[in-house]
């Protein structure tokens, strides 16, 4: 079945052993020795090779990015939202084996695989529709006879960095906004996912051809201590998005900050959820396990600590632990599996090195937590109980490790949620407004994303997604991200004959 699996899905896509990781319009071939290969997670084998960027490569790319912004910042916003309508159309013809390709690859079952195709598909649908909305204020002006107005302009060419656990969705965050607002796109994928990265620009460029701008979006596979650092320092990149670990993040924020450039940061995420004595656990348990386990832990918005009122902690503990046992882990292929392998080898080790940690503290690892002895990278999803506040739970470790917390009163329960460097989502569980309302208030949860009888998980395109504190600060997706890939200008009108200053200053000649 796998093997047929990979041949149908290579075929389609038009990937091969060793595939070209450069483009800028165009395929540019590199030295084929110089290779970073893609290996399948859940079999630890070789699935095939991505040519990697060097240097010149990376000049050539920009040179054809600059040229693009040359033209596709002339064309009316709607005109760029028929481009993206297209790239939309183009994706969901080839949903069902970009889907397989993201199982294969990262590991993701199958119904997450497909449903990361379909957050690019729902990006671009949402993208066009915002070709038309990009708005600007008319401003009161205290001067008479002058009309006050700030537009927005396309920024210059976005660089976007992307991590392995959504390989191809947040890259379509980003593209399409920036699409329609005017600016090609650099794209440097994971190198643990980059034959992903290789069929997406496959299925863009024929749309990028009809338009005549075939060089709007550039690939570069490569390392992040030479492209990513070469991008980094780039002053023709304005803005650079960047979606990886907080680590990762200083790095980038410091370096574009050292040129005075944009950084667009989506950082790791420590989320908490809250589970009141009034909750509906039925809900709680559905919600709580996809969140914990799902993506094999490996989400920036993956539960990792649950807080539970001390009247009911010991009956969800219990229920927990029975769900764990019956999920299905095994290879992300077969329908029937929810977990799937973590990425790669090091992903277990440091789950293990982070359990070992919890047990010198105190914790008890009541579920889980231990390697499958089988191929690929597998584990159990692991379920800790402690009654205190485990150093090692204050750091996000990227894998399926879930640390509950008994609490007492809400206010302790939002202050141990709180008390962590990462902010990126959270939720509560409770049937009581006054519970609800106050973790929403400015003195809850300090999140950029808190949810109410819902997971930390599974965010939607249409609001904007991002943390705060050591999570970045950025929003990418919807509600008013678009602003970040775009330059505003306030402009001032005089239409009389006359030259009032403003504030009432005279400057009489």
């Amino acid at each position: 079945m796998l093997k047929s699996l990979i041949e149908k899905t290579f075929t389609e896509l038009e990937l091969h052993t060793v595939n070209r990781g450069t483009y800028a319009g165009r395929w540019i071939e590199r030295s084929s020795s110089d290779l970073i290969e893609s290996i399948n997670p859940a079999t630890g084998e070789v699935l095939g090779a991505v040519q990697r960027a060097d240097a010149d490569a990376y000049e050539m790319v920009m040179a054809e990015l600059q040229r693009s912004f040359d033209i596709w910042r002339s064309m009316p916003p709607p005109a760029r939202g028929e481009l993206v309508r297209q790239l939309g159309l183009a994706l969901r013809r080839k949903k069902e084996a970009l889907g397989a390709l993201v199982t294969l690859e990262a590991g993701k079952i199958i119904s997450e695989g497909q449903g990361e195709v379909q957050e690019m598909i729902d990006m671009c649908d949402f993208s066009v529709g915002l070709s038309r909305q990009l708005y600007g204020l008319t401003i009161a002006s205290e001067r008479p006879q002058h009309r006050m107005f700030e537009q927005w302009h396309p920024l210059g060419t976005i660089g976007v960095i992307t991590s392995f656990n959504f390989p191809v969705a947040v890259w379509a965050w980003n593209a399409a906004i920036a699409f329609v607002c005017g600016d090609p796109v650099l794209w440097k994928p994971s190198t643990l996912t980059p034959l992903t990265a290789v069929a997406v620009t496959r299925i863009a460029a024929p749309v990028l051809e009809r338009f005549d701008v075939p060089g709007l979006l550039g690939l570069a596979v490569g390392r992040g201590d030479d492209i990513g650092q070469q991008m980094t320092d780039d002053r023709r990149l304005p803005l650079i998005s960047a979606t990886g670990s907080c680590a990762m993040g200083r790095v980038v924020g410091q370096r574009v900050a050292a040129r005075l450039g944009r950084s667009l940061l989506e950082l790791g995420g420590n989320n908490g959820a809250i589970v009141t004595e009034t909750a509906d656990l039925e809900l709680v348990i559905r919600a709580v396990v996809f969140a914990a386990v799902g993506t094999a832990g490996q989400r920036c918005t993956t539960l990792r600590r649950l807080f539970v009122h001390r009247s009911i902690a010991d009956h969800l503990l219990e229920r927990l632990h029975g769900v764990y046992r019956q999920l299905p882990i095994g290879n992300p292929w077969e329908p029937q599996t929810l977990v799937g392998p973590l990425i790669r080898d090091s992903a277990v080790s440091r789950m293990q090195e982070a359990l070992e940690a919890a047990r010198s503290e105190g914790a008890e690892i009541v579920y889980g937590g231990e390697p499958l002895t089988r191929e690929g990278f597998f584990v159990r999803p692991a379920i800790v109980h402690t009654t205190r506040d485990l150093a090692i739970a204050r750091q996000e470790t990227f894998a399926p490790i879930l640390y509950v917390h008994p609490f007492d009163e809400l206010d302790e329960a939002i202050a141990w949620h709180n008390d962590v460097d990462q902010g990126l989502s959270s939720a509560i569980f409770t049937d009581r407004l006054r519970e609800a309302e106050r973790f929403l208030s400015p003195t809850g949860s300090d999140c950029g994303i808190a949810n109410v009888n819902i997971g930390t998980s599974g965010a939607e395109i249409g609001g904007a997604f991002g943390g705060e504190k050591e999570t970045g600060g950025g929003r990418e997706a919807g509600s008013d991200a678009w602003k970040a890939y775009m330059r505003r200008q306030t402009c001032t009108i005089n239409y009389g004959d006359e030259l009032p200053l403003a504030q009432g200053v005279r400057f009489d000649l």
